[in-house]
This record gives C-alpha cells, structure tokens and sequence, in this order.
C-alpha cells in the first residue's frame, strides 16, 4: 500500500486551520483522489486518527509552520479530478451503439440505483450511443407496487442530472408484442402452461423431474395458453414456463417463469391485461427489437442475463453486449436505501414527501443543494466494478465540495443559542464589523451591525470560564459575567457567534431539525443558494415558513 503520511498531515492541517479543529471523517475523503483503494480503509484510519490528534495537540503557531511545508499537496489536489471511463467492447449486432435505461416505476431514483442508469448514460456520451429510456413498468408485486408519481420523479431526475435519451417506451404498452413471442416460444415446443402447486414446482425444480403438464402436445399447450386470459383461470393458478434442462446445475434456472396471472388493476392500462411477462421475458424480446448493443445491470441480475441468452439463442439472435457491474452499498447513509421502504413512509406521511432527505432521492439530493455534476463525477469515478463495494457517502460529499467551495458565501450560524450580556460601553467601541464573505476573497466583506450577541450552547459550555475570540470580531472571557477582553488576534479558541439572529431551523439527513439562530442577511438571499455556515457545514436555503428561516444541510 502507498504511504499516505504526507497527505494525511496535509489535509488534517488544512482542516485544522480552517475549522480549529481537525476531523479524521473529513480527512478520509481527501485520500481518494491520491490513489486509496476503498479496501485500503481500514489501513489507514489508524494512521489518520493518530495524525488527527497530534494536529490537534499543536498550537496554532506551530500548525501554520508545519502546514507551510505541505501546502501544495493540497493546492495540486484539492480538485476534482478528470477520470475516464474504461472502453467498452464493439458491438456485435451493428456499427451504431445503443443502450438503455431500465428503471422499474416503484418510486422515485435514489442514489443507489442511480449509479446504474448514468454509468449507461455517461458510456451513451462517450460513443455518441442512442440511449433509450425504457420504463420497466410489468405490473411488479404486491410488496413492490408501482407507483403513480414514479412517471414524472423518474424523468425529472434524468433531467436534472444531464442525461439525454433518444425515445421512451413504456412495457405496459407492448404486451402484445410480449404475447406474439410467447406463442412462438409454445408453437416452438419452448414453452408449456404450467398448473402445478408450488410445493409440487419446488420439489420437481430441486429432483430435476420434469413437471408433467410440460408433456402436453403444442395444440393444448396453446389452448391452455389462451385459457390463462379468462377469469375462469385465477391468478397464482397458472403460468406460462420456459423449457430448460432439468439437470441444469442451478435448480433456479430449471423451467423458469415467463408470465403469470395478475388481476391487480396497472396505474397505467388499469384492468386492460392479465397476464403479464417476467423481467427474462419481456427484455429478451425489447433488448432484440429495440436495437440493443450493450447491456449495463448488476451482479443480482446475472440468472435474468443467463436467461436472457438463452431465449436469445432460441430465436437464433445475436447476443447484445452484457456487462454486469458490482453493486455499490453507500457507508454513512443510515438505513438501508430502499425505494420499497420510501414508499411506504411517503405514503404514510412520516416522510414529508419523495424529496425528503431520509429517501436519499435524486429530488432529495437536488432540494439538498447537490450539484448534478457531482453525482456524475461520483458515479464516473467508481467506474465498471465488478466487485460489489461500500463507498462512504462521505466521497459524494467530498467531490461536491470541491465544485461549489470557491463560490460558496459564508454566513454565522449558532445551533441552541446563548445570549452574551455585553453591554455597548464593553464593546471598545465598536458597532459594526466588516467581515469576509470567503476566506480566499478578504477583499470582498460584507457589513455586520453588533448588537444582541450571541454564541452556541456547546461553545458556551465548552469554554466556560475561558478566553476564547469571537471569530472576526474581539476576545471574550466566558465567566459568570462576560466581560471584552482585547481586540487582538490572540491565538486562543475562536467561535462563531451571531448578532440580532434570525430563528432558523436545518433539516439533516435522518430528517430531525436542529435550531439555531444565523445573522439576517442570510435570510435576504434568493431560495435555493447554496451557502456555507462558517466553520459548521454547507447547506440550501429552503425559505421562510413562519418567520423561521429554513436552510437543508448538504453536507461538511
């Protein structure tokens, strides 16, 4: 493993120097883009942490000297770096390269599924591909529902993150066509109409017996077919099977599924159709007829794949491109990201709605004040894994970070705020403060009046009896009676304070809010900026409700 000691001193200063304190979660991040393998992790944190806290033992002084020798790791690399896409192979089925996006209309994309979709999208760029956006809309499950709102959040977060797709097409407008090839498949001797109990099913499929309506000549298979479109056949009762090797080593690939029965009413075509196809099925025949060149899906649909194929060769058609990536499982995201689960507590109201930060949506993502880019940077730097991976959220953060933090303002925020009684004749005179808007911009200030002054609890209580600086302003001794001290730079504690604050609320990402107050100008600029309260975090101003100003955390 690559010796990261320079790089992790670097950042943990640089960190330390803007936030008076460094943090091993924000140092982590910086390494990524200087070559750490996400397996190397747990290597380093041991490192990261011992570094973390010598930093933080080290006056100010003494951090300013050292961080003079390693500056320019930071300058050289605290940027996003320009990462390239592996090749892809030719297509095999003609010179014009077509993929596709495949979301199933359960709920909105969030930033797992996500990843799938722009790596087809991002490859389409790079070969100047057609990209087709193809709902997967068969009619699901009763744990899985489809749901309504999916056909405008789905659409709405490509839009949002840049991706162009040549045409739509919706499943649940081609079953007829998904019909007409179950009928060759049976008139083939492919395909048989299966009544069996599923104990019976699950027996045969792990003995390797074949199911005995598999015998029945083409002339009943197709009757029986046909008979699976009445009522008088009721649903779980029949299914249209595919005909395979039943000593094929995997018993789950043994006469696989390829329509069954559901009465359950379609958001789209209602009651219109009965008898819909499996995933196998229907993207066999779409992935043929709509031109399909290269396939990107996950490692959990590899037996669909296989099945895929097999139908495939059947029909006697070339094989598309299938490339199966590693599933990605983000670290710091709380619970389990699951459009299933959303569903439910959207519809339940605990989540206030498909934007809510606890759904990890692209929407929520967007109201947080995520840059598009930099979910495609994401997503472009972790690539065609083919292992399933664990990538701090942390990674997203960082990559945003970098694309916003040079233009970002910096306003003063105290969560649980606690009034300092100072009197204007302590204050040495002064009424107002001219204060940066950027710590790279010290020419650029912005005017603060001083008056009703206040500080965070924590802070407060942190620094009791202490001597601390409030940032950009003067000293203060936080006994019993706050008393001004000095105007000077000392090197002592700093912290943010606020004059004549605004109530203000954050919404975090596991959806609780935290109060505070932040200084009014704040408050005055256009819904949807991004700002930074200083020394504290990035976050969205959301708007006043109530005469409280709401801000969405975005992130470090």
């Amino acid at each position: 493993m690559k010796d990261f000691s320079k790089e992790i001193l670097a950042y943990a200063l640089s960190n330390s120097l803007e936030y008076g304190k460094a943090d091993a979660g924000k140092v982590l991040p910086k390494l990524f883009q200087h070559g750490l393998d996400r397996k190397e992790i747990p290597l380093v944190m041991k490192l990261i942490n011992e570094t973390v806290e010598k930093v933080n033992s080290l006056s100010d002084k003494d951090r300013n000297n050292l961080f003079e020798k390693v500056k320019d790791i930071v300058k050289k690399h605290d940027r996003t770096e320009d990462y390239e896409l592996s090749e892809l192979p030719e297509s095999p089925v003609g010179k014009k390269m077509v993929l596709r996006l495949a979301p199933f209309p359960s709920g909105a994309m969030h930033i797992g599924n996500t990843k799938t979709y722009l790596l087809n999208a991002l490859y389409a760029e790079k070969y100047n591909a057609d990209l087709l956006l193809v709902m997967d809309d068969t009619i699901g499950s009763v744990e899985k529902p489809i749901v309504k709102e999916a056909y405008d959040l789905i659409p709405d977060a490509f839009k949002w993150l840049g991706v162009k797709y040549k045409k739509t097409y919706y499943k649940s407008d081609r079953l007829e066509i998904y019909y007409e090839y179950a009928e060759k498949l049976i008139e083939m001797n492919k395909a048989y109409v299966c009544y069996c109990k599923t104990d019976v099913l699950r027996k045969n499929r792990s003995e390797g017996v074949e199911c005995s309506c598999r015998q029945y000549p083409i002339g009943i298979q197709k009757a029986r077919w046909k008979e699976m479109f009445l009522p008088k056949v009721k649903e779980g009762e029949a299914s249209l099977r595919l005909k395979t090797d039943m000593q094929h080593p995997n018993p789950a690939f043994r006469d696989r599924v390829l329509f069954r029965i559901a009465d359950r009413p379609h958001v789209r075509v209602g009651t219109k159709y009965r008898v819909w196809p499996t995933l196998e099925m229907c993207w066999a025949i779409d992935d043929h007829l709509l031109g399909i060149t290269h396939i990107i899906r996950g490692n959990d649909l590899v037996i669909e794949s296989d099945m895929e194929k097999y139908i495939w060769d059947l029909f006697k058609w070339k094989h598309p491109i299938l490339i199966h990536v590693g599933l990605v499982r983000l670290e710091g995201v709380g619970a389990k990201i699951s459009k299933s689960k959303a569903n439910k507590e959207v519809k339940s109201g605990e989540f206030s709605g498909w934007d809510d930060p606890r759904t990890w949506s692209v929407q929520s993502l967007a109201r947080r004040g995520m840059k598009p880019e930099a979910i495609r940077e994401f997503v472009k730097r972790i690539g065609l894994n083919k292992q399933d991976i664990v990538v701090p959220i942390e990674a997203l953060y960082a990559i945003n970070r970098q694309m916003i933090d040079a233009e970002t303002l910096r306003y003063s925020f105290v969560e649980n705020p606690v009034k300092l009684n100072i009197t204007p004749s302590e204050m040495k005179g002064i009424d107002s403060v001219s204060i940066p808007v950027h710590p790279d911009r010290p020419e650029e200030t912005r005017n603060v009046e001083i008056n009703e002054i206040s500080i965070s609890s924590k802070d407060f209580a942190k620094n009791k009896n202490t001597e601390v600086r409030l940032l950009h302003l003067f000293n203060v001794n936080l006994g019993n009676k706050v008393e001004v001290t000095s105007i000077d730079n000392k090197k002592i504690p700093k912290i943010n304070w606020v004059s004549n604050g605004v109530e203000t609320r954050v919404l975090m990402p596991d959806g609780t809010w935290i109060q505070g107050l932040v200084e009014s100008v704040a408050t005055k600029i256009k819904v949807g900026t991004v700002i930074q309260f200083e020394r504290n975090f990035f976050c969205r101003f959301d708007g006043i409700r109530d005469g409280i100003a709401e801000y969405w955390y975005s992130h470090p």
